[in-house]
């Protein structure tokens, strides 16, 4: 059985845990609406205005004038997320983050050690509450597809449990936009055909299915039908790491898209130095509101574990290799591959001074961070940095 844990309103969240002043408040966390600042996250009060993320935050203070806005404080929610990766880990090493708020979790060879998937979900959203003071929302099924579609139905501080006899029954009510997948474009060709529910969905031919949508046809057919065969896979036994997002609204403004490339890069670097990774290629994914997806990729001259050098050419990519087209973007993602445990050459002896300067402060950070706690040192990131050039265009 696979568990799906997301936190609710995680960054908002952690603020109001710290100021408990915040409670009951409409907050937003984000940049500044005078610099073309996004909203990171909202909590359940801000959004009753319509406030979401991904909105520009001189949209969400005129939704709300009285919102409260809270600078990001990423080193503190990376703090809070290895909190949460280490209760995680306490029930099983089959842990796959999706972003610092929420993650798979493997639990079939545990159940002997600590109860039914059930038992453990329990208690892993009891002990969030507890020792962080932070509430999950929790999915238990018998695949990620299902664990994740679970955990995002009763939020917030939502429990619900999908048993391999009542997966059909779990599905079928509900509409065909729960699948992955499945937006406003797909949305509106199964609404033409009068298809509005995943049961309905369920019963169509599946030949006429693929003559419309091709392999998306079959790709949601099978979700339609409760099948997902991925693996759970933790970080070091992967063969790529990558964060993506899908915006509640398409992001049609060059800089709120590039700070969000930035959130994600930064969230990637990060997973790779606390699997003690490197990575040698860099890819961005990007799909528009028509659905259009693409994918560009650089091999970097030297695998490398440095936030700097993955920015600066996941900054190339988007700059440098899409094609020229109004910004209406509904997804973006960072991701890298040929991963290794070790470089293949000695760090420090053929590094340009752009590289050691990177690798210093990371290092520097890191030993300050746990040293003395996230809070005591920040890095920030310019979105207008120029791209590196020190890979090969694939």
């Amino acid at each position: 059985m696979i568990i799906h844990v997301d936190m609710d309103a995680f960054y908002a969240s952690v603020e109001e845990r710290d100021n408990p002043e915040l409670v009951g408040q409409p907050v937003v966390v984000g940049g500044s609406p005078e610099s073309r600042g996004v909203v990171a996250a909202a909590n359940y009060v801000a959004r009753e205005y319509g406030i979401h993320s991904a909105m520009p935050m001189s949209t969400a203070i005129k939704h709300c004038a009285t919102a409260i806005r809270i600078p990001v404080r990423m080193d503190r929610y990376h703090e809070v997320s290895r909190q949460l990766r280490t209760i995680f880990n306490s029930y099983t090493p089959l842990v796959e983050p999706l972003a610092l708020d929420e993650a798979f979790l493997d639990v079939s060879g545990c159940e002997a050690l600590f109860g039914s998937a059930e038992v453990i979900a329990v208690e892993i959203k009891n002990r969030i509450r507890a020792e962080l003071q932070l509430v999950a929302s929790v999915g238990v099924a018998p695949n990620k597809f299902l664990a994740k579609l679970a955990s995002d139905l009763e939020k917030p501080d939502g429990f619900v449990l999908v048993s391999t006899d009542n997966v059909q029954e779990f599905l079928d009510p509900l509409p065909v936009s729960r699948i992955w997948g499945v937006g406003k474009v797909t949305g509106a060709a199964f609404e033409r055909l009068g298809l509005h529910t995943i049961g309905q969905l369920r019963e169509i031919d599946s030949q006429q299915l693929e003559q419309r949508f091709g392999k998306m046809g079959q790709h949601v057919l099978a979700l339609a039908h409760g099948i997902d065969d991925r693996p759970v896979v933790p970080d070091r036994a992967a063969k790529s790491i990558s964060n993506e997002t899908t915006f509640p609204r398409d992001i049609c403004d060059a800089e709120i898209l590039r700070s969000w490339l930035m959130d994600l890069t930064e969230q990637v670097a990060g997973r790779l130095r606390r699997s003690n990774l490197y990575a040698r290629t860099v890819q961005l994914k990007i799909r528009y509101e028509d659905f259009q997806t693409y994918t560009r990729r650089v091999t970097l001259d030297d695998p490398t574990d440095v936030t700097r050098q993955i920015w600066d050419a996941a900054q190339s990519l988007l700059d440098n290799r899409l094609p020229e087209r109004p910004i209406q973007v509904r997804l973006l993602g960072v991701g890298v591959s040929g991963l290794l445990e070790a470089r293949p050459r000695q760090a420090g002896l053929f590094e340009d001074d752009h590289e050691q300067q990177g690798r210093r402060l990371d290092a520097a950070t890191d030993m300050i961070k746990e040293r003395f706690g996230s809070d005591a040192v920040r890095r920030g990131l310019t979105g207008h940095d120029q791209s590196s050039g020190n890979g090969s265009n694939e």
